[in-house]
This record gives structure tokens, sequence and C-alpha cells, in this order.
């Protein structure tokens, strides 16, 4: 069921429920943009697995201790559905952050969000969760935005770029495995457990590689403070929130947005320049977004007037 779909279900509160979520989805598209550019620089200095360790642990505990009834009321049913989420998020940010050692960071923003294309595609293949049209025609329309902030393939670094798509297909998952669970379980509990195993998972990498130390410079404390705080337990408690109002594949759309957020604070912050091109695809992802808010109101309205 669409998220429009929901809102006509449940009536002009549904509706407004979920334009909120959805509007708070882009604000966390922003914040989760600019740090692409924190993170490059961070794990620079810092190894990748300590530093998402430091990430996730904290961003756990913090949510469980804001939920810690539903987190003990959670049956093994729920731990599964969070452990699933949290092995998908994992390996999307461990690609991820590897990839920013070896590719820019407008381009690993860029190549993330093509999970936009991925998820309605792996959700009809494998959740058994078929895309409206609309939503196809978003996607395509964002698949082009994306291809034209790549620079049309002309800026591309293949090792970085690779590995930059394999987090995309994880991030395509957690959003469907996301949507699945919600559907079943309390969504704090359920971010509780999936940053849990991503903190877990990650400390352990680096427990084993030898790699765990204190953050070497101001620079990395702030950058674990912001992504462990805000991108992480504020970030996905947001988008856990808004799964349960809307679909996985709206979810992704506006979330592709954060390609083009990220192209802007690498602009602003690192003075990587966007040519023309560049920022025309970061208008088509954009115009997508528009394009799936708006248009179930034009529907809707067309229906709603007299004689229609």
């Amino acid at each position: 069921m669409s998220a429009g779909e929901r809102g006509s279900a449940t009536g002009g509160s549904g509706i407004a429920g979920s334009r909120i979520a959805e509007l708070a989805l882009v604000g966390m598209a922003a914040i989760w943009g600019a740090t692409f550019v924190m993170v490059q620089d961070a794990v620079t200095v810092f190894p990748v697995f300590t530093f998402l360790a430091y990430r996730f642990g904290p961003a756990a505990l913090l949510v469980a201790l804001i939920f810690p009834r539903p987190l003990a009321k959670l049956g093994r049913a729920g731990w599964r559905a969070g452990a699933s989420m949290g092995v998908f998020l994992t390996s999307g940010y461990v690609f991820q952050t590897f990839s920013l050692q070896r590719t820019t960071a407008s381009n690993a923003g860029f190549i993330t969000g093509l999970f936009v294309v991925l998820t309605p595609v792996l959700g009809a293949l494998f959740f058994g969760r078929p895309a409206s049209r609309l939503t196809w025609i978003a996607a395509a329309v964002s698949a082009a935005g994306l291809f034209l902030l790549s620079g049309a393939g002309a800026s591309l670094h293949l090792a970085g770029d690779v590995l930059a798509f394999a987090g995309a297909g994880a991030f395509a998952l957690q959003i469907l495995a996301t949507g699945d669970a919600v559907e079943r379980h309390h969504a704090g509990a359920l971010l509780a457990v999936q940053l849990g195993v991503c903190g877990a998972v990650t400390l352990v990498a680096a427990s084993l590689l030898g790699q765990l130390d204190v953050p070497p410079s101001r620079q990395v404390w702030v950058a674990l403070a912001v992504t462990s705080v805000v991108a992480s337990a504020l970030g996905f408690l947001i988008q856990t929130y808004a799964q349960s109002r809307t679909s996985p594949a709206r979810t992704a759309l506006i979330l592709a947005s954060e390609a083009a957020f990220a192209g802007l604070f690498a602009y602003l912050l690192n003075d990587e320049r966007l040519a023309p091109l560049r920022w025309a695809g970061a208008g088509l992802i954009l115009g997508s977004i528009v394009l799936l808010e708006l248009a179930p109101r034009w529907r809707m309205s067309a229906r709603n007037r007299p004689g229609a």
C-alpha cells in the first residue's frame, strides 16, 4: 500500500501524518548528505571499522535508553527482524565508508543514491512489494538525475564507485527489511537492535584487526558526535518512524535527495565543484520527489471536484 493509499484509508490525519514523516525524511537526507564530507575527512586519519563502531555503539545505547520497555517486550521475531536490518545497514556503511577512501564524496553520494532504483526492483523480486507506475516513473527520473550528477559517467573511480554501488544495494535491502518489520514491531525497539548489531559487528572487526584506538583529533571527535547522535540515533529513528507511514519505495525516492545534498555540501565544505550538468541532475532528483509528493494530491483534487 502506498502512502497515498494509507492516507485515504485513515482520513485527513493519515495524509497529514505521512506528509510530516516524508518532510522529516527530506531533512534527514540533508543531514546525511552533509556527513559524506565529514566522514571522508575522518577516515583518512582513523580506521573505518573503529569509526563505525564508535558511531553506532553509542547510538544504539542512546536509543535503548529512550525505548527500554518496548525493547524489553520485543519478541524473538522482532530481534530477528532488527538483526537482519542491522546486517544490511552494517554492510551498506562498510561498503560506503571504504568507498570514501577511494572516490570523491560527491561520487559516493551520487552512486549511493542508486538505492532509489534498486529498492522497487529488489522489493518486487524478493519482498512481494510491487511498486506503482508513478513510483517507477519517479525512479527513472531520479536515476537519470543520478547519471547526470556523476558527470554522465565521466568522473568515475572504479574501485571506490563499485564499493559505493554495493553499499547502495545493501541500503535498498535495509529499507525493504525496515518496511516489512515496522508493520509488526515497535520502531524504537527495532532501531535499538539494528544499531546494536552495527556497533557489535564493527567493534569485533576493529578488535580483530587491532585497530581499536582513541580518536586522534577534534575533527574525528566532532564527526563521531554528529554521525552517532544526529545522523544515526535521530536519523534512523525518523526513517523507521516514517516507514510505518509510507512505503519503502517512497522512502527510497525521498532519501535519494541525499545524493544532491552530498554534492551541495561537497562543494560548500570541500570545494568539489559541480558542473551545470551535475546541477541539472540534482534538479531531476528533487523534481522526482516533488512529482511523487504532488501527483497523488492532484489526483485526489480531481476526484473531489464537482462533476468529476
